[in-house]
This record gives structure tokens, sequence and C-alpha cells, in this order.
């Protein structure tokens, strides 16, 4: 009898060992984000001052194409979308739905980054690179942080879908599954500031 209960009786403590081991690490993560709200913020206020030192170089309505950044912030908000759906799978514990939502997630956050790479090439290629201006600098700077950070969470989202794939929906996963969610939300937010301050106010 006494090893019936045993189980029984751990278990709960377990899953409360569990409960309080991710609170303790979405609120270690909530405190890395407000840190780099506070990167990000430093970078727009340096972009905003080095905005129009352009040096007797190209302004910003001379280099920007708005349609093409479009497309990038269409493709990356469209990513936010399949990531909740990955969420929404989770929650019902359905493991292939999660893997192939989050697959369709990177390949959209893939294109993003193709898309930021090859306009970054093409302004050095034109002689517009982050040295030609404090106002590239800072376009650079802010930008290029950003993509960055996108990178950052493609790698982490690989390493997510492998870890599902191999040991399933365990609370462990969900955790991360739910940290990645804030941090890949967070830089769609960070997006729309930068398209909206950098790109939409710079072609105005």
């Amino acid at each position: 009898m006494s090893n019936l209960v045993q189980p029984n009786a751990t278990a709960p403590e377990s899953e409360h060992g569990h409960s309080d081991a991710s609170s303790m690490t979405l609120f270690g993560f909530w405190v890395y984000m407000m840190t780099d709200c506070i990167l990000f913020a430093t970078l727009f206020s340096t972009y905003a001052v080095l905005g129009q030192s352009v040096a007797g170089g190209p302004g910003s309505a001379d280099i920007f194409e708005l349609p093409y950044v479009l497309t990038e912030t269409f493709i990356l908000l469209f990513s936010s979308i399949t990531y909740g759906f990955a969420m929404l799978a989770l929650s019902a514990g359905q493991k292939q739905k999660v893997l192939a939502w989050l697959g369709l997630t990177f390949v959209l956050g893939l294109a993003f980054i193709g898309m930021e790479v090859h306009e970054f090439h093409k302004l050095i290629a034109e002689g517009y690179g982050p040295n030609r201006s404090a106002f590239l600098t800072g376009f650079f700077t802010l930008v290029g942080t950003h993509g960055l950070h996108v990178t950052t969470g493609l790698i982490w989202m690989a390493v997510v879908m492998f870890q599902v794939q191999r040991n399933g929906l365990t609370t462990v996963n969900a955790t991360r599954m739910g940290c990645l969610s804030l941090f890949w939300h967070f830089l769609d937010v960070v997006w729309i500031c930068v398209f909206t301050v950098v790109y939409l106010f710079g072609v105005m």
C-alpha cells in the first residue's frame, strides 16, 4: 500500500516544483525584456539625434524603398500570427501542429532576415554604408540590432523545434515556447516602431 501512496503524494510536489521553476523562468525573462526595451529606446534616441546628419550624403528619402520594407513588415507580422497558432496547438496538446506552425514561422522569419540582408548589401554596394554619415551609422545600428535579435530568435526557434520533436510537449518545452512567444511578439512591436520612425517618417 505504501508503494501506491508514495507516487500520489510526491506528484503534486513535483508539479508544484515545475510550476515554481516556470514562474521563475518567466519572471527572469521579463527582466531581460525590460533591459532590451532600454537598449532599443537608446538606439531610437540616438537615431533621432543623428537622423539629419547626412554629411552631404543621401537622406532617408533618397535611399529607402517603402514598398520593399512594407513587404518585410507584413512578413514579420504574419510570422507573429503563425506563432500564435503554434501556441494554440500547444494548449491543445497537438505536437505535429506545433511543429508545423513553428516551421512556418521560422520560414517567414528567415525570409524577413533575407530581405534585410539584401537591403543592407544593396545600400553598401551603392556607397551608402554605415561609415558614410552619422545618419547611416544610426540606421545600420538600429535596424541591424533588430535583425540580430530576429536571427537569435530563429536559432532559438530551431532549438525548440528539435526539443519538441525529441521530448514532446513537456512542461519545460511549454515554458520555453512561452518565453520565445514573448520575445517574438516583442520584436514585432519593435519593428513596427522601426518602420514608422525610420522608414515611414523618413520618406515623408
